[in-house]
């Protein structure tokens, strides 16, 4: 078995910070993302939302769907309700066959809020997480039964965020919940890698390859900086230029036998890190821990 190499469009196309990537244009991004070698990429805002439409936008960059964010509303919602509002993009999913739904709780959020520190992000307490893993996992057993896994992305400024939101989570809910997990807002988050890959790597579906500038993270912690102050200042970046030993995670992966996506997903100002000389950089460094690591690789050519 082998994993497959994705990225998210972000570095080109940001969706939340729309005025800081202007200059570039999702065309730009598949192309130099098939260009650099990455064989899938998740949905961005600006491809098209139809199905057709998105299949043959992806057909013509000769590049597969491997997920794409969902904005979860679940915890202000019932189960019913949200299985409507999310219905369209789990079809679509399903039909461009897609790897999952990369899913976030975002009623609550205050990752997009650029006045707040992420420091004043929501907390949960532990009966209210174990109430939404319950719900949780009604909804994902419900998309897993439409063809599409649910692929839970613990993030910055959101309630499911450091090591104890996610074992949390995990707890309280089914195996049909999966994590998306995401090595930059985890390490960002405070949470450790190693715990987490131990103790929740049967449920790891989908991974996100993020590398984090420590010094920034520090000061944002620090001087109460928003989510989005964090990503323009640099605080993330691909894997290969920050302080995360993807090694040891590649290692991990292949222990545990991973054989799904790995997607680069790094946001940060393209005036100081352009996308596509950042995003070769990272994928050069996915090939080589991968190598390193025994953990087989398809079709990088």
């Amino acid at each position: 078995m082998s994993v497959k190499i994705g990225i998210s469009p972000i570095a080109w196309q940001n969706d939340d910070l729309p005025d800081l990537t202007a200059a570039y244009t999702m065309e730009q991004a598949l192309k130099e993302a098939r260009e650099i070698g990455y064989t899938g990429v998740e949905r961005g805002r600006r491809m098209p939302q139809d199905t057709e439409g998105l299949r043959l936008f992806l057909e013509r960059f000769d590049i597969a769907l491997c997920g794409g964010w969902c904005s979860g509303n679940l915890l202000a919602s019932d189960v019913a309700t949200e299985q409507a509002a999310i219905a369209q993009q789990v079809e679509q999913f399903a039909t461009l066959q897609a790897p999952c739904i990369v899913y976030a709780e975002c009623s609550n959020t205050v990752q997009g809020q650029i006045g707040v520190p992420v420091n004043d992000r929501p907390k949960l307490s532990r009966d209210e997480v174990h109430a939404y893993g319950r719900k949780l996992t009604e909804l994902a057993k419900w998309t897993a039964g439409r063809g599409v896994p649910l692929s839970y992305h613990h993030h910055m400024g959101a309630f499911v965020e450091d090591q104890e939101d996610i074992d949390w989570l995990m707890e309280s809910s089914g195996p049909e919940v999966t994590l998306c997990f995401d090595t930059g807002h985890l390490v960002f988050g405070g949470g450790d890698i190693a715990k987490t890959m131990d103790r929740w790597g049967d449920r790891i579906h989908h991974v996100h390859f993020k590398d984090i500038r420590p010094d920034i993270v520090r000061d944002v912690r620090e001087n109460n900086r928003s989510f989005l102050d964090a990503v323009v200042a640099g605080a993330f970046t691909v894997p290969g230029d920050g302080a995360i030993d993807f090694l040891d995670v590649a290692q991990r992966l292949k222990d545990m036998d991973y054989h799904g996506w790995i997607v680069v997903e790094a946001e940060q100002d393209p005036a100081k890190a352009p996308p596509y000389d950042y995003s070769k950089m990272g994928y050069e460094h996915i090939l080589m821990v991968c190598a390193k690591a025994g953990l087989a690789v398809a079709d990088h050519s």
